[in-house]
């Protein structure tokens, strides 16, 4: 392992075949308050957070609209505005919020557009580098959430085009559709219930974002096939399941989230762990 965290350590992938981001990525969602609600209990570790991210060498910045509502965006917009050339920021539209917790999906086009707008102007961008369909919503056809989405693209304020917490069929229906650039599900080193979606990605070298990469459960016990890779390497069980996820797939994109900076340092470490092959075989075969 690096003696200092170092995301370039992770490599790079290109978003839509043409944007460099380094594969180890920043999620900003907890850089709000507690569920998901309000602002942080320390907006100025939040913003120092955001900022050591980049200079870590994190390239890959995920948020949306619905984080707080609006705080992870505006404290991003806060922190790194003007950005540098090479920081990519991505956000999401598509989930509505009404309390800590509580999420509903809106994909109705006027919904779509008004979250882009607001996105914009909280994250002080002419365009977003990465615009993402949070949920395809069951009472609004994908055609039109997307197709709102494919107007913002060509009016410019949108570049690249991304989807979260699909299926395979439901990829293909937006792929029919538009170019995805990026699919966003729930997937970690326990939870791989989207596999089939990921071997897609990886075939077609769609960026692949893994929301909650750090769960563990039982794995992170005494005497498991991750805890002995830790010790082995003299790193925390969390880092080991990162550093497995970016051996999983050249497309995988972790993007662990914090508001914590030594949180986040330990976090941005796993960049420079090496797995032995047993030791992932180990680690497939406990999971």
């Amino acid at each position: 392992m690096s003696d200092s965290p170092d995301a370039t350590l992770s490599g790079t992938f290109l978003i839509g075949g043409e944007v460099p981001v380094h594969r180890l990525g920043f999620g900003a969602m907890r850089i709000t308050g507690e569920g998901i609600w309000g602002p942080p209990a320390d907006r100025a570790e939040a913003v120092a957070v955001v900022r050591r991210a980049v200079e870590l060498g994190t390239t890959l910045i995920d948020t949306a609209d619905s984080y707080g509502p609006d705080v992870s965006e505006e404290i991003i917009g806060e922190a790194l505005s003007p950005y540098p050339d090479d920081v990519i920021v991505a956000t999401k539209a598509g989930l509505t919020r009404s309390g800590p917790n509580e999420w509903s999906p809106n994909g109705h086009p006027d919904h779509i557009r008004q979250a882009c707008e607001g996105s914009l102007r909280r994250l002080g961008l002419e365009a977003i580098p990465l615009y993402q369909l949070h949920r395809i919503d069951p009472e609004v056809p994908v055609e039109d959430s997307l197709g709102t989405i494919l107007e913002l693209q060509a009016e410019g304020k949108v570049r690249h085009i991304g989807v979260s917490e699909v299926t395979v069929d439901e990829l293909h229906q937006c792929q029919a559709l538009t170019p995805i650039a990026t699919v966003q599900n729930r997937y970690n080193l326990v939870d791989r219930e989207w596999e089939d979606v990921l071997d897609v990605c990886t075939a077609e070298g769609i960026g692949f974002i893994p929301w909650f990469p750090l769960a563990m459960g039982d794995l992170a016990k005494e005497h498991s096939a991750l805890v002995d890779a830790a010790e082995r390497l003299g790193a925390a069980p969390s880092q080991v399941a990162l550093a497995w996820l970016l051996g999983h797939s050249p497309v995988v994109l972790p993007i662990p989230g914090t508001g914590s900076v030594a949180h986040l340092e330990e976090n941005i470490a796993a960049a420079g762990l090496e797995l032995t092959d047993d030791e992932r075989a180990a680690l497939d075969a406990a999971a």
